[in-house]
């Protein structure tokens, strides 16, 4: 962990409220586009972090009208009292994010399970963060959502017709493990986030990850132009659901988002599927040898880590342990390349900017 530097959540959250502020959201807004950020450096989310999140709202937020400071939800009249329809008119997608989830839950507490659908959106960053939270209060969450531009190549072509289109689902594992099992992941091999952080840490791509401008694979990240879906075509088939749903939703062609569109009546915005589930909904209430829903569940995990497979590890793992370095380290950490770039932040905002060399190291 020497790597990393100890920054204060409170110094954090300070300067990324402040800069949304700067950009015009009200104080909601920017608090939630904080919280998310803090708690994706938390858990060691290093592609969805602040940094990620202030740079894609410059390119296509609130500095170009991809997204709207201040803008209400409206919600859609809807004949099935378990789904909403909601029009987010180019809300924070941060803040639609967590709205949706919390009333997913209420409606799951009421129905069982709830589903949220959300159009003309923007960009929600970390969907790993909404599920993770409902799942450390008990419920079975998915999102899926459509990503701001398309940057991936669909499996046997050539020119990126796809989003890297997140998938994300939390389940109430504390008990079992210590911690909510997440699996959170963009349906290309990295995600353009990655690409930037590797290439703010003179770093190298996996091989099979991007091509190039003229098609050709590439492992440098400041070359890359398009990336690749992981697993060929059981990537591409993820991933296309999620341009799928967006359509049903929606969401127009995945070649105009977060881009100027030339048609009148055309859209460029992003699409959202929440789905929350209480697990009582789900209870046969007939679980081998007497156990309960949750020693059942406990039950399931520990065979499946048993039997000598001693290395495996349950997703969400890797997060959760983040978590436990970053509380114990006393804040948030951050590379001293990251820093630097929240220098630039701080600088534009006319504020002083951190020093480094009195930071704390991370343990």
């Amino acid at each position: 962990m020497s790597e990393f530097l100890v920054l204060p959540r409170q110094h954090h959250d300070d300067l990324v409220t402040t800069a949304y502020m700067a950009r015009g959201y009200n104080a909601d807004e920017s608090a939630e586009g904080a919280r998310l950020a803090a708690e994706a450096a938390r858990h060691g989310i290093r592609t969805h972090h602040a940094l990620k999140a202030l740079h894609l709202d410059h390119l296509f937020g609130s500095a170009t009208g991809g997204c709207v400071p201040g803008a209400e939800i409206e919600v859609l009249p809807s004949r099935f009292p378990a789904s909403e329809i909601w029009n987010a008119n180019k809300k924070l997608g941060q803040s639609v994010a967590y709205r949706a989830i919390d009333r997913a839950i209420e409606l799951a507490d009421q129905y069982g399970i709830a589903q949220i659908s959300i159009d003309n959106a923007f960009h929600y960053l970390w969907g790993g963060g909404y599920v993770m939270a409902a799942a450390e209060r008990g419920y079975i969450a998915y999102t899926n959502c459509t990503s701001t531009l398309a940057e991936v190549v669909p499996f046997g072509g050539k020119f990126p017709t796809l989003g890297t289109n997140p998938h994300s689902w939390g389940i109430p594992t504390m008990a079992a493990s210590g911690f909510p099992l997440v699996i959170d992941w963009a349906t290309s091999t990295v995600a353009m986030g990655r690409v930037q952080a590797l290439k703010r840490e003179g770093k190298q791509l996996p091989p099979g990850s991007a091509v190039d401008k003229d098609g050709n694979p590439t492992t440098d990240p400041h070359a890359v132009v398009s990336l690749l879906p992981f697993g060929a075509h059981k990537g591409y088939g993820l991933s296309l659901i999620n341009e799928l749903m967006a359509a049903l939703i929606g969401g127009s062609l995945p070649t105009l988002r977060g881009r100027p569109v030339a048609s009148e009546g055309e859209k460029s915005t992003s699409a959202f599927y929440f789905q929350v589930i209480h697990p009582d909904a789900l209870s046969g209430k007939n679980f081998a040898q007497g156990r309960t829903q949750l020693e059942n569940l406990g039950a399931v995990i520990a065979d499946i880590l048993g039997h000598g497979n001693d290395n495996a590890m349950l997703p969400g793992q890797l997060e959760a342990k983040a978590r436990q370095q970053s509380d114990a380290n006393g804040g948030l950490l951050f590379t001293a390349a990251e820093l630097a770039e929240f220098n630039e932040i701080n600088r534009e905002l006319g504020r002083a900017e951190w020093n480094p060399e009195t930071m704390k190291k991370a343990l």
